[in-house]
């Protein structure tokens, strides 16, 4: 008789059936077999020399996906909103003022994290009180709205007035064009599950001189050792240090396939990968306005290739229509996240989900469910 007060869960002595299904939500998407198949090789230690020499052509990708040349660009261990506490947190310190353009959920975010380290934020300054703006950061790609925003001379409007410009790019990367080092951004990230169709986990981020100039003379150390950018450079190799000191066991699987993911966007081209999203999304676009539906964003120029989002048809429960889509044919959309929630359903055509073929196949889904699916008459 066993002495375990706690006996193995029958749930674990026996193997889970994963389904296989399209993944056309905001993310994560599909994982295309081969950056799988990079996953799945054999594991090394992470600071192995095969580990260090794959972390540096992580780096070389990350400088070719951000258009920057920036020394300090790595990986975070974790996923978007990783990086996005490392941003915040090695950028600012307690008392300082961050500007937050809300534009959707993510910027909501980002106040919250600066707000939980004792940062000013938009949401936290008396109205008439002067504000010193040491970071104003904007997101590139909204992907609870669908609207992509333009970058142009915000940089400079920055830097003129000695502030850091902090981009998050999760969304939109590789999905539509962006320029880290002729844009001016100092700091921006972006994650492994959207377009670069890696399982969810890495994030890569980058840093301009200008803003490590800041950050690696801090006061104070940053509330995360984790985050901790002095730590981080020194562990991917940024700092020119001869040797990199143990700070985490990274993930080392995942970086196979960051690696994998980065080097399929290289074989494509930016400007191929920017151009075939924006075909595919216009495609789709023109196939939901002769169905009848509405897009949320009415402005074709704004609207973001990545994820598109149509109005909540009029009369439909969005969660029944999800719900159809999925069971019928396998296929994940998902409804509205943050401010659009019950407002829209959310589509996503990224990496390799964005084809024409996926977009016959949803629309098709989109479809059958207006017919199979009840509406209110009210």
């Amino acid at each position: 008789m066993s002495s375990l007060s706690v006996l193995p869960p029958e749930c674990l002595l026996q193997p889970f059936p994963v389904p296989q299904r399209l993944m056309l939500g905001p993310g994560p998407s599909n994982v295309p077999a081969r950056i799988a198949a990079a996953g799945a090789q054999p594991m090394l230690g992470h600071l192995h020399t095969e580990t260090i020499e794959i972390m540096n052509q992580i780096k070389s990708g990350i400088q070719y996906a951000f258009q920057t040349r920036n020394r300090v660009t790595l990986a975070v261990s974790g996923p978007g909103h990783a990086a996005m506490e490392c941003a915040i947190f090695n950028s600012l310190e307690p008392g300082e003022s961050i500007l937050i353009a809300v534009n959707g959920i993510w910027g909501e975010r980002a106040a919250e994290i600066a707000e939980r380290i004792g940062t000013d934020s938009v949401f936290t300054r008396k109205p008439g009180t002067k504000i010193y703006k040491v970071v104003f950061f904007f997101t590139h790609g909204e992907s609870s709205t669908g609207v992509v925003h333009p970058i142009d001379g915000i940089g400079d409007l920055c830097h003129k007035y000695k502030c850091l410009f902090l981009v998050d790019s999760v969304a939109a990367l590789g999905g539509t064009p962006i320029f880290m080092d002729e844009q001016g951004i100092d700091i921006m990230y972006t994650g492994s599950q959207k377009v670069l169709n890696a399982p969810p986990g890495t994030a890569p981020i980058s840093f301009s001189e200008r803003a490590c100039q800041k950050i690696f003379n801090r006061r104070t150390k940053p509330i995360s050792y984790f985050l901790d950018l002095n730590w981080l450079a020194n562990y991917w190799g940024c700092d020119d240090k001869p040797v990199r000191v143990y700070h985490h066991t990274g993930p080392v699987s995942s970086f196979y396939g960051l690696r994998e993911s980065l080097a399929i966007l290289a074989e494509t081209g930016l400007e191929n990968s920017w151009k075939r999203h924006k075909e595919v999304a216009e495609y789709f676009h023109k196939g939901l306005e002769e169905m009848g539906l509405k897009l949320f964003v009415q402005d074709k120029k704004a609207r973001l290739p990545t994820v598109t989002t149509i109005v909540a048809p009029p009369g439909y429960d969005w969660r029944e229509i999800t719900g159809y889509i999925m069971k019928t044919y396998n296929i994940e959309i998902s409804g509205g996240l943050g401010p659009s929630a019950g407002m829209v359903l959310r589509v996503g055509l990224m990496g390799c989900n964005s084809s024409k073929a996926n977009v016959d196949k949803v629309l098709e889904a989109l479809a059958e469910a207006l017919k199979h699916c009840h509406k209110s008459r009210v």
